[in-house]
C-alpha cells in the first residue's frame, strides 16, 4: 500500500526523495487591486464597487476581439487614462475665422467680399463711363471750338464787305434813339443831316492819326453827320474798313489801349461839314469832344468827333471818357459834348453788327 494516496508506486524509485508537493491555481489578480506582500498571513477583502462596471472588451490588432476577463473577477471602473479614445499627446484646437459679413440694401447679411468686389466693379464701370463723357467733351469741345473759329472768320469777313453791300440807311438810321445817353441818364435824339460820299482816307484824319492806322490799311471810309433835337451841337461818325485781319486789328486795339492814342488831342478825327445844314462851320477848330474804337471782331474802326452847332472854336478839347466822367468841369463836359460823341458812336456800332448778324445768318 502506498505511503503517499497520491503517489504512485514506483520500486524502483528511492525512498529518500520527499514527493513534490501539489501547487493549486491561482486565481488572477484584479485590475488595480495591490498584490499581497509575501508577510501576509491573512487574505486582503477585496473591495466591491456599488455599480460594477464591465470591462470594456479590446480588439486584436487584426481586429478580432479578444477574450473576456474571467468569471471570478471582481469588475472595477475603467481608468479613463486606458481609454482608446484618450490622445497620448495633446494637439492645439484648430481655429478658423469666418468670412466677414456684411449688409445690402435690404438689412439682410452677405458675405463681405462679394459687397467689396461689387463695388469694386461699380467703380471700374464709372471710371471707364467717366473716361468716355470726358473724351466725348473734348472731342465735342474740339468740334465746336472748329465750328465756333469758322463762325467767326466767317462774320469778320462779311463785317468787312458791308460798305458795299448794306443800304446806308442801316448803318447810318435817319434818327438814332439814345435812351439814357446824355448826361445823369438823359435821353437823345440825333437827327442825320448830311451822308459823305465813300471815299478814302485821305483828307479824313490829321496826320499823326492817320499815321496810327496806316497798320490797318484802309479799303474804305463812310462818315455821316448828326445834330442833336435842340440842333445845338453837331456830330460826324465815320465807319473806317481795314484791310487788315483779325490779328492785325488786335495789335491795334492793344496799342490804342496801351499807349492811350484815343485821347491825345493830335490824333482826332476831322468832322464832316456838310454844306446848307447847321454843321456847315463845323471844321476842325470846332472839335470839341471825340472818340475812337477799334473792334476786334470786325476789320472796322468806329469814331466820332463832336462841336457846338455855331461854328465856335475850342481851344482844349477833351476826350468823351474824361468829358463824361463825374465832376468834369471842362466847356466840352458841362455841354455834354462827351455824351454826344460817345453815344451816337455806341449806337452806329450796334447797328453795324446787327447788319453783320443778319448777313451771316443762313435760311431755315
Amino acid at each position: 500500500m502506498p505511503a503517499h494516496p497520491g503517489a504512485a508506486p514506483d520500486s524502483a524509485a528511492p525512498s529518500s526523495v520527499p514527493p513534490r508537493p501539489i501547487r493549486r491555481p491561482v486565481p488572477p489578480r484584479p485590475v488595480g487591486v495591490p498584490a499581497e506582500a509575501p508577510s501576509e498571513t491573512t487574505r486582503r477583502l477585496r473591495p466591491i464597487p456599488a455599480d460594477p462596471v464591465p470591462v470594456p472588451v479590446r480588439e486584436r490588432r487584426h481586429g478580432s476581439p479578444t477574450s473576456s476577463a474571467p468569471e471570478n473577477a471582481t469588475p472595477v471602473s475603467p481608468n479613463p487614462a486606458f481609454s482608446w479614445s484618450t490622445q497620448s499627446v495633446p494637439q492645439r484646437p484648430v481655429v478658423t475665422l469666418g468670412e466677414p459679413e456684411g449688409y445690402d440694401e435690404s438689412a439682410r447679411p452677405r458675405p463681405f467680399g462679394v459687397r467689396v468686389r461689387g463695388r469694386t466693379v461699380a467703380v471700374a464701370a464709372c471710371v471707364v463711363l467717366g473716361l468716355g463723357l470726358i473724351g466725348g467733351a473734348v472731342t465735342g469741345s474740339w468740334l465746336i471750338g472748329d465750328s465756333g473759329e469758322a463762325g467767326e472768320r466767317g462774320a469778320f469777313a462779311a463785317a468787312g464787305s458791308l460798305w458795299h453791300s448794306v443800304p446806308v440807311d442801316q448803318l447810318f438810321p435817319p434818327t438814332v434813339q439814345g435812351r439814357g445817353a446824355g448826361p445823369g441818364g438823359a435821353d437823345r435824339v440825333w437827327t442825320r443831316i448830311a451822308v459823305a460820299p465813300d471815299s478814302g482816307c485821305a483828307d479824313a484824319f490829321d496826320p499823326l492819326l492817320r499815321r496810327a492806322l496806316a497798320p490797318v490799311g484802309c479799303q474804305r471810309l463812310l462818315r455821316a453827320t448828326y445834330t442833336d433835337a435842340t440842333q445845338s451841337y453837331v456830330t460826324t461818325v465815320g465807319l473806317l474798313f481795314t484791310k487788315a485781319d483779325g490779328a492785325a486789328m488786335r495789335s491795334l486795339d492793344a496799342r490804342f489801349e496801351d499807349e492811350r492814342l484815343d485821347r491825345r488831342s493830335d490824333l482826332m478825327p476831322r468832322p464832316y461839314a456838310a454844306k446848307g445844314t447847321v454843321a456847315a462851320g463845323f471844321g476842325a477848330e470846332q472839335r470839341a469832344s471825340w472818340t475812337v474804337s477799334v473792334l476786334t471782331d470786325a476789320p472796322v474802326v468806329v469814331y466820332a468827333v463832336s462841336g457846338w452847332a455855331d461854328a465856335r472854336t475850342v481851344d482844349e478839347p477833351q476826350p468823351a471818357a474824361e468829358a463824361m466822367r463825374s465832376g468834369a468841369t471842362s466847356a466840352p463836359a458841362q455841354a455834354g459834348l462827351g455824351h454826344e460823341a460817345k453815344g451816337l458812336a455806341d449806337r452806329v456800332e450796334r447797328s453795324l453788327r446787327k447788319s453783320v448778324t443778319s448777313s451771316t445768318e443762313q435760311p431755315s
